[in-house]
């Protein structure tokens, strides 16, 4: 049995908010997916306890309407005001960076731009990180441009057996969340602050993830409410940051160094992506984008240099391919360079 979107909104017409109209009119009802039965949407409200028994009757509504799956995410966008006059005798601590469950490390891999490769990078650690005997988990926090399903080869909708915990997908060793696999692939994701970092929280506390050696957290690009939120609210290991030699990716990824060491993150190390590029008909070297800025910058911030990436056609089509090149092409020089960098990782302690 398909459920349709209009069915989804007329049944939640029927669940009264506690302003007394429905959860539709009240504008309570934000980002909501219906795809193969599966109901995801969030609500935003300024305190969660008073919509509790709303949030309680849709998942019961919407289960007897024949969903097979109902996930509703509730974001307080404000906080509540004490009454004039009047001050709380003690402010509530603020809860500190927490560890996952079963999960021993988490690794962040950020970039402070787009376009250097930072996708690309995450996908390739991760499977070589599980070629090295690592249980490995992936979570593409890049809720903008969420690539890792297509890079990994994935496909279809996590499921919810109670609406509750999401079971996560797995291909080449590496178990997999991404909120690509929620939405269409041609859907964006037009979400402000508060439904990110509900959305963020409930992948990496709602998720099965079992148990992990590493969970390597693809962050979209920049110092925005998703990479806060993660190094806020979860126990980060460390991160890796991307940036190609040139000297406009180098000025935003010292952006996003910075951010982390104001959030108390510690940085593994720095990665130069595109670093040279080696023609396939004369053999000749180039550097496209410069070469030794990321090295030299790596330096400069007193962290390592934990790897040179060339820029070779085949790591671009393995990725659009859905086969990473440390899975397609094992034994190329590209695949090497992500092994070797996976080697020093677990040899560290880092992975």
């Amino acid at each position: 049995m398909s459920i349709s979107r209009e069915e989804v909104l007329a049944c939640l017409k029927t669940i009264q908010a506690p302003s007394g109209v429905d959860l539709v009119e009240a504008g309570l009802v934000r980002a909501l997916t219906v795809t193969e039965g599966a109901v995801r949407f969030v609500m935003e409200v300024s305190t969660p306890d008073p919509f509790m028994p709303a949030k309680a009757e849709a998942e019961e509504k919407l289960t007897a309407l024949g969903c097979t799956s109902v996930s509703i995410v509730m974001t307080a966008h404000s906080q509540p005001t004490a009454p004039p006059n009047l001050q709380p005798a003690r402010k509530a601590e603020p809860a500190g960076p927490e560890k996952i469950p079963g999960v021993d490390r988490i690794i962040a891999v950020a970039s402070g731009k787009g376009g250097v490769g930072k996708s690309t990078v995450a996908a390739n650690l991760a499977c070589a990180l599980a070629a090295e005997g690592r249980r490995v988990g992936m979570l593409d926090a890049d809720v903008y441009g969420p690539s890792q399903p297509r890079m990994l080869g994935v496909s279809g909708r996590p499921q919810s057996p109670d609406g509750k915990i999401i079971l996560p997908l797995r291909n080449f060793g590496v178990t997999m969340m991404s909120i690509g696999l929620m939405t269409n692939e041609d859907q964006a994701v037009v979400w402000r602050g508060p439904m990110l970092m509900g959305a963020l929280q409930q992948m990496l506390t709602q998720v099965q993830w079992g148990a992990l050696d590493v969970l390597i957290v693809d962050l979209p690009p920049g110092t925005g409410d998703v990479n806060m939120t993660l190094a806020q609210k979860s126990h980060v290991d460390g991160a890796i940051i991307v940036s190609t030699p040139q000297d406009v990716a180098l000025m935003d990824a010292r952006k996003g160094i910075d951010m982390f060491n104001q959030l108390g993150t510690p940085i593994i190390g720095m990665i130069e992506n595109m670093s040279t590029h080696i023609c396939s008909k004369c053999g000749h070297e180039e550097h496209v984008f410069g070469h030794g800025g990321v090295k030299a910058e790596a330096e400069k911030l007193g962290v390592p240099l934990l790897a040179e990436i060339p820029l070779h056609l085949d790591i671009r089509i393995a990725a659009d391919g859905g086969a990473p090149i440390v899975v397609s092409k094992p034994n190329s020089s590209q695949a090497q360079a992500f092994r070797t960098l996976a080697k020093n990782l677990i040899e560290s302690g880092q992975a």
